[in-house]
């Protein structure tokens, strides 16, 4: 099997293992436990409609509710509406679902139950405003946030303490009905908190901790942001709230799982494989440059891993923009790790999102190959001034490299994969 086919077989493993119709059901509460009350569905993020289709299809007693998810990422339920919103900059679709999502657990009884459905790409979808913000305001900071080179915990850090429905305030507002939460994890680390920003979980950080992120990123709040968080009038919903003391989460696929999922994949096709982590961060150049360094390694070295194999990892990096490019994290990844190699022999990679979608273009990420350096320069492309420019999907799309997989219809971060062929 050829290098670049095994390492596509790789990623489409690694999205299989999160479908939500493989992952979901096992976790589903027995129907009997509702006794005289009534099941309510909500939920958002990339993969919450499978997740709503998937929960429909082994679910049978009645049930209703309302799920938001990504633009072409709707899957046709029976009782449970399905709403399409923006990501990763909010919309006014999103803003309204969010309203309307709060209007319908409200007023619930001790009876009821709420089975909330949250991955990755929930904070943009439930874009709802404190008092005094506008939805503006949010895009602009979403934005800012986006090209600041933070971090997914500090963005959602930031986010908690500016909405109206996440850190813990969906919870809250379900309360006294049972509450849980089946989660598709997209974070490193796993925590719910940082996963569509916890709505439905407790937050342990503060307005304080928010405030010194922005800081710190160098990002211009609008006033009645900065307010907020100077005052503590933007404070989410701590641990022992009483609100929360019925509602439970339950973690259903994680990016670990996917990066097994792969491994299989590999052994089957004679290489070891070797997983460096699930929960890579920093910066995407960065971390494309230090993956290249190992990879060298086990080439020229046999360590600290013998070809033929393979190296997997996952986790979420970040970009600082500076040009104007189209990026996206996983090629601006594998960009930087291309140039690193150098051409180096042997040694092939992958990197993607496995939500479909690398930054904000309908693509998944690129494949890199020992010729790609070349192939670029013979076409006057300047891999370095492309890296500059944060213009990874120009320079492996006019390379024929680009992956692209469609709406995924689930999302457990970022998958790198390099393949070392033997001597």
């Amino acid at each position: 099997m050829k290098p670049r086919d095994l390492l596509r077989r790789m990623f489409d493993g690694a999205i299989a293992s999160a479908q939500p119709a493989l992952c979901l059901p096992p976790h589903l509460p027995a129907p009997e436990s509702l006794g005289r009350g009534r099941l309510v569905v909500i939920g958002a993020g990339k993969a919450s409609a499978a997740m709503a289709r998937a929960l429909e299809d082994h679910w049978p007693e009645p049930l209703s509710g309302l799920v938001v998810t990504r633009y072409g990422y709707a899957v046709p339920c029976a009782h449970i509406e399905i709403v399409e919103a923006a990501h990763p900059v909010p919309d006014q679709a999103g803003l309204l679902a969010a309203q309307r999502m709060l209007e319908t657990v409200r007023g619930l009884s001790a009876d009821d139950m709420v089975l909330c459905l949250i991955s990755g790409g929930g904070s943009s979808l439930l874009p709802l405003p404190l008092p005094g913000l506008t939805l503006q305001d949010k895009q602009d900071i979403n934005r800012a946030l986006l090209a600041s080179g933070a971090t997914i915990s500090e963005m959602n850090c930031v986010r908690r303490h500016l909405s109206g429905i996440k850190g813990g305030r969906l919870a809250a507002a379900c309360y006294p009905a049972r509450l849980l939460t089946l989660l598709i994890s997209d974070v490193p680390g796993d925590d719910p908190i940082n996963i569509a920003s916890g709505p439905t979980v407790a937050d342990p950080s503060t307005c304080l901790d928010a405030l010194a992120i922005v800081r710190r990123c160098g990002i211009a709040l609008p006033a009645t942001a900065q307010q907020l968080l100077e005052s503590g009038a933007g404070e989410s919903i701590k641990p022992g709230d009483a609100r929360l003391a019925r509602a439970t989460a339950r973690m259903i696929a994680t990016p670990q799982m996917a990066l097994e999922a792969a491994a299989a994949v590999a052994r089957s096709a004679g290489f070891a494989a070797h997983i460096l982590g699930d929960a890579l961060e920093g910066e995407a150049r960065d971390v494309g440059t230090v993956l290249a360094g190992m990879a060298t390694q086990v080439v020229k070295h046999g360590q600290p891993f013998a070809a033929p194999c393979v190296l997997l990892s996952g986790g979420e990096t970040t970009v600082t923009v500076r040009g104007t490019g189209r990026g996206g994290r996983n090629v601006e990844c594998l960009l930087a790790m291309g140039i690193a190699l150098d051409g180096l022999a042997r040694v092939h990679a992958l990197a993607g999102d496995t939500d479909g979608v690398d930054g904000q273009e309908e693509i998944a990420g690129a494949v890199l190959a020992p010729d790609t350096l070349a192939r670029a320069w013979a076409l006057g492309l300047k891999p370095r001034d492309r890296l500059a420019n944060n213009d990874g999907h120009g320079f492996f799309g006019a390379l024929d490299d680009a992956v692209v997989t469609g709406p995924t219809l689930t999302n457990v971060n970022d998958f790198r994969a390099i393949l070392i062929e033997a001597p």
